[in-house]
């Protein structure tokens, strides 16, 4: 008999999971010139969209301007897939404009698949893997359930939902990940051995539907923008121009929750056979109708799924009820009287991290070389996981090339301030982006995302020369056109005052500028080009920073003075070794949480739940007296 023998492959860096995380993740590791194998339970669920079919929306499509800014593929990825967009709160200031598009779920995983099949350096390779190699502490590679090693310098976890899945409706219960794709049993036990603590979450999703048994005449319509803007700042507008499909929304109504109401002992979530805490602000239908009892309606959002589908998304309606439940309420619901069920909503719970225990570069604090993104570090939402697939992927390849590894702080972009909660603050369900979280979101528009943060996926190597450099001329011509504007005077003729009245504006008392017309509510750059004779032909994106760097100036002085002040404390360095124990004063709660997190500085130590600014105040004359 012959003696049994196992694969044993080398690569620089080992990506476990292909979902939003593992793809940028793995493009990252590869494109930075290192040898990368992604592993994935079904190479059919590449970037797979198991729930919404849609990317960006509020404070969501901040992170995505982000993820391309820095090089990454989310944005590039729908502008070629989306079937509909929408920049949404356009009547509101510009820090919270955001763009969400529809997607075609099938085009999308068909594009982002066909992108990484085609990135050299990297190997695609359908398997589970099993257990994380460890040797003193640092990650050596990882096994497969055929008992396949591959050596690795560094290793990624993107694992998602997958881990000891379980889908769950009603009484009905399968050990599975989503879309009935096959969960992986076996990690969970190999993370616990090496020292990785894992707790439970839930997440879940609502039914899909028939669309021929929709009666869109009881729905309102709602329509995708009249002229589209790409995610991508690489994308040329003009080529995503295109004809559009429309969502519609309806409402549910006092018979809905009459019925939800009537059976919720036999919602798992009540009756205790969900273990997992899902997330706040993306509750079930059951949740939403047992918290707000004083709502009479919610609403409910009807999206395609896709061109070639007739399946329809109910969004608003998650639900992990039973069957027979599902099918009653959703017929209660205005234009779903006669709705036929495709996939029953369902709940999924699955085993993830509480990231604390990473660093903000998303290495793990106890494992060298071991890195976590997405859903795994008890994130939620596909544009979260990308944005930290994207920075592990990043750091992991530079920890391989011994380069200093990168962190995005809260005041360059909304991917730090993701990442900066996740890894110190404590947080008891899935973690969902919000504008209100970001201090700095008059800086942090997803306009600007390409000016904030091209020079960061330049110097790491994932912006090109040429992309880089048509940034920087965006810049300049910014800057030279703000200045122009600023020594352009306006007088008080009689010219300019019917101009102003004409335009609904206050008649001038002396001589102005141009840019101080413009910071005028009612009016702005386009408003004034009549009277700006000489008037230069510059890009629309350009106008697009010139109007609001004018007319917000004195907002955004007053929020970069305050992001001095930030950058001070995340100046003052702390050791990951240094031992707390040894300052005098701090109380025992923070000795005990400085200790347990090892903040990389000052800043980061003041954001710790549990630290009190006496004791930040205590730190820093410890620091002082002791020269650090």
């Amino acid at each position: 008999m012959s003696e049994k023998k196992f694969i044993e492959e080398e690569y620089d860096v080992v990506i476990v999971g292909a979902g939003h995380a593992g793809c940028e993740a793995a493009l990252a590791s590869a494109r930075l010139g290192l040898s990368t194998i992604m592993f994935t339970v079904s190479v059919d669920s590449i970037a797979l969209m198991p729930c919404n079919p849609n990317i960006g929306g509020s404070s969501k499509g901040h992170l995505v301007r982000e993820i391309d800014a820095l090089g990454g593929e989310m944005g590039k990825n729908i502008d070629k897939s989306f079937i509909q967009s929408k920049m949404l709160n356009k009547s509101k200031g510009p820090a919270v404009h955001s763009l969400r598009a529809q997607a075609d779920k099938q085009d999308y995983t068909r594009f982002m698949r066909m992108t990484l099949e085609n990135t050299d350096n990297l190997t695609i390779r359908q398997g589970e893997v099993t257990e994380i190699l460890v040797e003193d502490n640092v990650v050596t590679g990882v096994k497969t359930y055929s008992n396949a090693t591959y050596k690795a310098k560094a290793v990624v976890l993107c694992t998602g939902t997958y881990l000891k899945a379980r889908c769950i409706y009603g009484d009905i219960s399968s050990y599975t990940g989503p879309n009935g794709l096959q969960a992986a049993n076996y990690l969970t036990e190999s993370l616990k051995n090496i020292g990785i603590e894992v707790r439970r979450f839930k997440t879940g999703t609502p039914a899909r539907v028939d669309k021929r048994s929709i009666d869109f005449s009881k729905m309102e319509e709602q329509f995708g923008d009249e002229r589209v803007v790409p995610f991508s700042f690489s994308t040329d507008p003009d080529s995503i121009q295109k004809e559009q499909v429309s969502c519609w929304l309806t409402y549910t109504n006092e018979e809905t929750h009459n019925i939800i109401k009537s059976n919720i002992d036999r919602s798992p979530l009540f009756s205790g056979m969900i273990e997992g805490t899902g997330p706040r602000y993306c509750p079930s239908i059951e949740d939403k109708v047992m918290k707000f009892a004083d709502k009479d309606r919610h609403q409910v959002f009807v999206e395609p799924e896709g061109l070639y589908t007739n399946e329809m998304y109910l969004g608003g309606m998650s639900s992990s009820l039973p069957e027979d439940v599902q099918h009653a309420m959703y017929r209660t619901v205005p234009g779903l009287e006669n709705v036929k069920i495709v996939r029953n909503a369902y709940a999924i719970e699955y085993d993830c991290i509480d990231a604390r225990q990473l660093h903000a570069t998303l290495e793990f604090k106890n494992i060298k070389g071991l890195f976590s993104g997405g859903q795994f570090n008890g994130s939620s939402g596909y544009e979260e996981a990308a944005a930290q697939g994207l920075i592990a992927g990043i750091n992991a390849a530079l920890e391989v090339l011994g380069k200093e590894q990168i962190v995005i702080d809260r005041s360059e972009g909304y991917i730090g301030v993701l990442i900066d909660d996740l890894v110190t603050k404590e947080s008891f369900e899935p973690y969902r982006m919000m504008t209100s979280r970001a201090e700095y979101r008059l800086i942090l528009r997803q306009d600007n995302a390409d000016l904030r943060l091209s020079h960061i996926g330049h110097k790491i190597g994932l912006v090109s020369d040429e992309a880089f450099e048509k940034v920087e001329n965006k810049r300049r011509l910014i800057d030279s056109e703000i200045e122009r504007l600023t020594n352009i005077p306006v007088g008080a003729n009689s010219k300019m005052q019917k101009f102003l009245e004409e335009h609904g504006s206050e008649p001038l008392k002396t001589g102005s500028n141009l840019a101080e017309l413009i910071r005028r509510p009612e009016l702005s750059y386009e408003v004034l080009a009549e009277i700006d004779i000489d008037r230069p032909n510059i890009p629309a994106d350009v106008i697009e920073q010139v109007n609001i760097n004018i007319k917000y100036d004195g907002y955004i002085k007053r929020q970069l003075h305050q992001v001095e002040q930030f950058k001070k404390l995340e100046a003052k360095k702390l050791s990951p070794d240094f031992d707390y124990n040894l300052v005098s004063g701090l109380r025992k709660e923070a000795t005990q949480k400085l200790n347990q997190y090892k903040p990389l500085s000052i800043g980061q130590a003041s954001r710790i739940s549990g630290v009190s600014p006496a004791d930040i105040s205590v730190l820093l004359v410890y620091m002082k007296q002791n020269k650090q």
